[in-house]
């Protein structure tokens, strides 16, 4: 079963400009779900997904949504960014996250974080 955040935990967002992306890429692709894992290759690359075609895992967690579309993190990486809001970002660029959606498109999504100032 997947885990859920507590409210006092990391939090997710989206920019304008990732909404703008997640719109164009849903209007293409259907319904789609994030992933950030925290790997060596992809870096702070979110990873888009169609829904469905992306297995979750039993540690992984729901951040919550953005543009209407579930965000999920390993249980690992929570675990190291837990008292971290995510903001998801979307910068120009041809090069997103290897498997990604966004890959080869004029933009590609980019997680960026700050501190949680909540006790």
């Amino acid at each position: 079963m997947l885990q859920r955040r507590s409210a006092a935990m990391t939090t997710v967002s989206a920019t304008p400009s990732a909404l703008k992306l997640i719109e164009e890429i849903v209007a293409d692709h259907g319904p789609v779900l994030f992933h950030q894992s925290g790997g060596c290759c992809d870096g702070s690359a979110p990873m888009c997904y169609p829904q469905g075609e992306f297995h979750l895992g039993a540690g992984d967690v729901h951040l919550g949504d953005i543009g209407g579309m579930p965000v999920y993190i390993s249980g690992p990486q929570y675990e190291a960014w837990k008292h971290t809001d995510l903001i998801i970002d979307a910068i120009p660029g041809l090069m997103g996250g290897q498997f990604s959606l966004d890959n080869g498109r004029d933009m590609r999504f980019l997680t960026r974080s700050e501190i949680c100032e909540r006790p």
